[in-house]
């Protein structure tokens, strides 16, 4: 049986800014390199590789037995045309296999991946060219200018298309871009000028009207890609900048609430994801609560009990939106969990909750009350190998709140503010300068609803609720689990005392004596990590 005050797999968080201030969270961000390429140009990266090497590994797989069964087998055939495509088959279904695998490539290798795609292209297609102007060449030119001009654009224009490509696919710097596609460019009209030039029955006249058409397809090709991959990169950044703030990319909203919206977003140098929780001034109501929300983001950040979510930064849009950013929990609420798995066993609530309790007794020992505590506020996660740690959040951030029925939030101004299925009687009576004895009774609250799957008073409007909180007694635990023990049904009922002075005094003392209900230290790492594989709700 776990001793008081244990865990049965003390989680410390292994991150070592999570327990750092904000302020020096800041300075540690301004010692790293501004260029350093950010995951999102990665993913573009790949996926347009992944893209282009898939049509070409397709397209040639088809073209291959299209020219083999179309003309009769000779070695020019062969050597010339069937030969070159096995190549560039066989390269595009390594860099396919490669760029779909799971393995993490860099921006340097995907660069590499990058240049061997094009440069087996370039080559493959080079090859075939030479030897076809070599050919060809001659005999348009005994028919005239007309038909050089004809073999000039139908030579032109496989490579017109890989240079278009290029500059429309590969996310670039225009004089990156430049460089390579003028390299494409170059490379053709080279080669028409050395099979010209090899031919004796090709004119001078007539060469240069070849390459004069030529180069002008290329030129257009080049301007096309150049300008292409410039307001790609154009849009590009202004996308990313319509989805950063500060030093944080904006991924994709994963929750939104009365005060504004919660974002995955990544830090853009350290490559760190972090959850971003925006307060539109406009939804705030009062300039006096932003300062107010900051105030109370820098107490919050000093907490670095294990239980409680770490506060890495907090800062202002230029629009005046307040943000703060959190360390990123993948896993489900205690919401979640019982509304999809059902009540949860006694030894495992208790495993739980004794956690939040530690959160708790650090926040009420620096006067920080919590004022919203429910179980969607309390996140059930993974953390460092050990399964079911629990993470209490927003400390302090959920004072105004939107009017709405059942378990919802009142949140307009002059409301109660918490949530309404539970809130303590006090806090459903309005008063203020609430003190620790109200986040117990909350977290009592919470205990029934994982032992029953309901809170105290359900099925009721939020005023009617809220009515309940202060004058009805909560059902007693049995009438809903027969199978729960004396002590713990005594120790959830004393938190749902009306009156604060027959609660528990503080954090601490609930917490001992959670410890000393019977089968309390009976959940084990064990169960939980085989729960967690047997539920698959690992994150991802």
């Amino acid at each position: 049986m776990a001793q008081h005050g244990e865990s049965t797999c003390p989680y410390q968080p292994s991150d070592a800014l999570a327990a750092e201030p904000a302020a020096r969270i800041k300075m540690a961000l301004v010692s790293a390199s501004a260029t350093q390429p950010t995951s999102d140009t990665l993913t573009v990266l790949r996926k347009r590789l992944r893209a282009i090497t898939l049509i070409y590994l397709v397209a040639f797989a088809l073209y291959l037995p299209m020219e083999f069964f179309s003309y009769e087998p000779s070695p020019e055939l062969i050597w010339f045309v069937l030969a070159p495509c096995i190549i560039m088959l066989a390269g595009g279904a390594v860099l396919t296999a490669i760029l779909w695998s799971k393995r993490q490539l860099s921006l340097a290798r995907l660069r590499l991946c990058e240049l061997i795609a094009f440069g087996v292209l370039t080559v493959g297609f080079g090859w075939t060219h030479y030897h076809s102007v070599r050919i060809w060449l001659p005999i348009y030119a005994a028919r005239g200018p007309i038909d050089v001009a004809i073999l000039a654009t139908f030579a032109s224009h496989v490579w017109f298309v890989l240079i278009v490509c290029y500059g429309a696919f590969i996310p670039n710097s225009w004089r990156r871009c430049a460089a390579v596609v003028a390299v494409m460019a170059l490379i053709p009209l080279t080669l028409d000028a050395v099979a010209g030039l090899s031919s004796e029955a090709v004119p001078g006249r007539l060469l240069g009207h070849f390459l004069m058409l030529s180069s002008f397809l290329m030129s257009v090709a080049v301007a096309l890609a150049v300008f292409g991959s410039h307001d790609i990169q154009v849009l590009r950044q202004q996308a990313s900048a319509a989805r950063k703030l500060g030093q944080y990319l904006l991924k994709k909203r994963i929750g939104s609430g009365g005060m504004g919206e919660v974002y995955l977003a990544e830090h853009v140098l350290l490559r760190r994801p972090c959850a971003l929780k925006l307060i539109r001034p406009e939804r705030a109501g009062d300039p006096n609560m932003l300062r107010r929300f900051e105030r109370e983001v820098q107490a919050t950040a000093t907490l670095t009990h294990a239980n409680t979510v770490q506060i890495f930064d907090y800062g202002h849009a230029e629009d005046g939106t307040f943000y703060y950013v959190m360390e990123y929990l993948p896993g489900l609420s205690l919401e979640q969990l019982v509304s999809e798995h059902g009540p949860l066993q006694a030894a495992r609530a208790v495993h739980l909750l004794r956690q939040v309790c530690g959160a708790l007794r650090e926040a009420h020992a620096i006067g920080l009350i919590h004022h919203d505590i429910k179980p969607s506020n309390i996140l059930l996660c993974e953390r460092g190998g050990c399964h079911d740690v629990a993470k209490l959040l927003d400390f302090g951030l959920v004072r105004a709140q939107a009017v709405g029925t059942g378990d919802e939030k009142l949140t307009q101004e002059g409301a109660i503010p918490g949530t309404p299925a539970y809130m303590s009687p006090e806090q459903a009576g309005g008063q203020d300068n609430l003190d620790a004895p109200s986040d117990i009774y909350s977290l009592g609250a919470v205990a029934y609803f994982l032992l029953t799957g309901r809170p105290p008073f359900a099925d009721r409007s939020s005023m009617k609720v809220v009515a309940a909180h202060m004058y009805e007694p909560g059902a007693p635990l049995t009438e809903h689990r027969p199978d729960i023990c004396v002590e713990l049904q005594a120790v959830v009922m004393r938190c749902l005392a009306k009156q604060p002075a027959d609660r528990f005094a503080d954090a601490e003392s609930l917490e001992m004596a959670l410890a000393a209900c019977q089968g309390a230290g009976d959940w084990s790492e064990k169960q939980a990590g085989e729960w967690w594989r047997k539920e698959g709700v690992y994150p991802t």
